[in-house]
This record gives structure tokens, C-alpha cells and sequence, in this order.
């Protein structure tokens, strides 16, 4: 292909960072970046911004590369027939390769009530509206936090550990992903910020009000302030384009990240499906998946075969207020271990993860192709036993 080669990334999230700054690795690729807000969302301190202690943004001059250009805008529509995007701003972007890095909000509300009165938590929008509504309660209202997973817990520790009256509805056990011996330690922490936790079939959640949340087991908590972060959702650009998605819309690629519908759409992050087994949500795994995304881009304009991805994992981190945290040990394949780390020394190594989640990023503007991950084979070995096939290695 004569001349630069034109690679647009949709979504400049912690994927889409990560890919856009990667692909400078060539010069004669042009790298566009087209994101609705100027300035980067740390998504993993979303609950800080709602307690105040972390604006939970920074500027893109810090994260991107200087060869990368920031459009802010909002892409409406995909027209992959002529490789092209639209903006909500009016107008249109070409491209030659594509990088599909919108991301993940919380889903539809499907409960009765929670769409109205309920507080989502997904976006920087979200967390900057609910912070207002926090601010505006009284100091003793009660706050329901709906969602066990790292948002909700975070959260509730958050705004207990300020000395709100919190209650946190699991639907099922708190901490999913955790293994027993890490949940035992954070229900410990919870109890002593003063943190209701209810779990089990009677903490699933039927209906929200405006200071009343009903239970499946017949009870309802007074709740001045209900905080929602069960569920997860995608955008429904994909779906709205034509190209083949899975059931909540995420991109449908293969196991190099490429679409299965065209050779030049590359998906990364939340929003990516590939195999139809998609990796978990985390910033972990969407710099990863961001990073191999670009690897993808490359290798094909390069005349080169993609090779699959291959991401191990290492755990999982929450904090539990700002004294305290838990870093939950797992194999590579992603399942949680009995080894985790609590306490000041959790709360510390989150902070870690926080900042150099940053700096990972930043490096990778400043020394494009730098980062380096961990690999499992086991994905590998589970696509094999269920599709009855050898995979290619490259």
C-alpha cells in the first residue's frame, strides 16, 4: 500500500490508548483516535470520584502519543463497504484499518423502578451525577449499593468508610470472582466499615423507588440513595452497523481480534468477543487485548498472518476505602487461588495498579511496542476441546 496507511481507533479508553499508541510503532502509519470527552477516564477510580477523593481523569497529552491525533466526537455509524466512519459532529473519517475499543456501561435496568431511581456507574458522566446526588444527602441516609462485583463493592466501602450508612445487595455471593478465602477477608472489612452486605436468592433485587428497595425475599430496605452497578452492556454501535455481534453486542472476531466479517475491523477490549469466549472486564486485560489489537493491525500491513492472542492473568484488585484493599491472587488462567494480600499492604498495591496502569500507557506512547504480558495455553487447550479442531499457532 503506497503511502501511510490510515488506522482509526474508536473509543480511548485504557484499549484504545493502548492500541492507538502502539501502532506508531510504524512510520508510515496515521493514527486517529476518536473519543467523545478531551481528557482520559480512569475507569477503576470512577467510585473515588463518587466519594471525592480522585478526580479520575487525566489529560491525554499524558497518555497518548504525539503521532496520535484525539478527535472528540462520537463515531454514530460503521460503513465498513467503504471504510468509513460518521460522527455525531457531522462528517466522516476513512480509514484502511480499523480498531474497534468502544468499551462497556452498564447495562439495561431490567428491574422495575431502577432505570428511574436507581444511579448507574459506568462512566464519567454517571460518577460525576451521582456525586452531586451523594453531596446533596444527608450525612445519615441510608445508601444502597446494588452489584457485589469490584465496582459495588469499592463503592460501598467508599462511602462507608466516610461514614455513610451503607447497604450492599449482592443478588448471589459477594465477590464473585474471589476465592472464599479472599471474600471471607473482605466481608471482614466490610463489617467493620460498618457495611450491610445481604446475599443469597432473597438479596436479588424486584423493584426500586424512590427510598425503597424490595427484595425477592419479601424485604425492603430504605434507601435514599441507590447505586447500581450490577449488569454489564455495550454500545450498540457494532449491532447498529451490520457487523455480526454476540448477544449483548460485543464484536464477534476470531482469536486474532479480527472481526469475522472484514479483515480490516479489529475489536479490543470490553467490546471484543472473540471466539465467542470473551475475556473478563478488567484494565488488565483491555491494555493487553488493546496491545494485541495493534499487534494484529501490523502484522497485516505487513503482508503478515496475525497470530492468535495469548493473555494470561494475575488476579484481581479492590479497594476497601482508602486504608485498605485486597489483591486476590489467580492462575493464569484467570481463576482466583487461595493467596491474596488485605489490608494497608492490599490497599497500597492497589494504588500501584492504578498509577502504572497509567504509566503503561504512557510508556507505550513514549516507546511504542514495549509492553510485554504474561501468556496461558489453557484458552488455547479449551477452544481446542470444544470446537474438535488444532488450533495455528501464528
Amino acid at each position: 500500500m503506497a503511502g501511510k496507511t490510515d488506522v482509526v481507533v474508536i473509543g480511548g479508553g485504557y484499549a484504545g490508548v493502548m492500541a492507538a499508541n502502539r501502532l506508531t510503532q510504524r512510520d508510515d502509519v496515521a493514527v486517529t483516535l476518536i473519543n467523545p470527552r478531551p481528557s482520559f477516564v480512569e475507569r477503576i477510580r470512577l467510585h473515588q470520584l463518587v466519594a471525592g477523593t480522585h478526580a479520575a481523569v487525566v489529560d491525554y497529552r499524558d497518555v497518548l502519543g504525539e503521532r496520535g491525533r484525539l478527535v472528540v466526537d462520537t463515531v454514530t455509524r460503521i460503513d465498513a463497504a467503504i471504510r468509513s466512519v460518521e460522527l455525531a459532529g457531522g462528517g466522516t473519517v476513512g480509514y484502511d484499518y480499523l480498531v474497534y475499543a468502544v468499551g462497556s456501561g452498564s447495562a439495561d435496568a431490567r428491574v422495575r423502578g431502577a432505570a428511574e431511581f436507581a444511579y448507574p456507574l459506568a462512566t464519567l458522566e454517571e460518577a460525576q451525577r451521582l456525586r452531586r446526588v451523594i453531596d446533596a444527602a444527608p450525612a445519615t441516609a441510608a445508601v444502597t449499593v446494588v452489584g457485589a462485583g469490584p465496582t459495588g463493592i469499592e463503592t460501598a466501602a467508599e462511602l462507608a468508610e466516610q461514614g455513610r450508612r451503607v447497604n450492599l445487595v449482592c443478588g448471589a455471593v459477594l465477590g464473585p470472582y474471589l476465592h472464599p478465602r479472599g471474600r471471607r477477608s473482605v466481608a471482614k472489612r466490610l463489617a467493620e466499615l460498618g457495611v450491610t452486605v445481604l446475599e443469597g436468592p432473597d438479596a436479588t433485587v424486584t423493584a426500586v423507588t424512590r427510598d425503597i428497595v424490595r427484595l425477592a425475599g419479601g424485604h425492603t430496605l430504605s434507601s435514599a440513595v441507590t447505586i447500581w452497578t450490577a449488569g454489564f452492556g455495550v454500545p450498540d454501535l457494532a449491532t447498529g452497523s451490520g457487523l455480526s455481534t454476540d448477544a449483548i453486542g460485543r464484536l464477534r472476531t476470531d482469536e486474532t481480534l479480527t472481526s469475522v466479517d472484514d479483515t480490516h475491523i479489529v475489536a479490543a477490549g470490553d467490546s471484543a468477543a472473540p471466539s465467542d469466549l470473551p475475556f473478563r472486564m478488567s484494565c488488565q486485560s483491555a491494555t493487553r487485548i488493546g496491545a494485541h489489537a495493534a499487534d494484529t493491525v501490523l502484522a497485516r500491513i505487513a503482508g503478515e498472518q496475525p497470530a492468535p492472542i495469548n493473555l494470561g492473568f494475575f488476579g484481581q484488585c479492590i479497594s476497601l476505602g482508602r486504608r485498605a484493599g485486597i489483591f486476590q491472587f489467580a492462575d493464569k488462567d484467570d481463576t482466583a487461588n487461595r493467596y491474596y494480600v488485605s489490608g494497608r499492604p492490599g490497599a497500597k498495591l492497589k494504588e500501584f495498579v492504578c498509577k502504572h496502569t497509567v504509566k503503561h500507557l504512557a510508556d507505550e506512547a513514549h516507546k511504542p511496542g514495549s509492553l510485554t504480558w504474561v501468556t496461558d495455553d489453557k484458552r488455547r487447550q479449551l477452544l481446542e476441546t470444544t470446537r474438535g479442531e488444532t488450533l495455528p499457532t501464528c
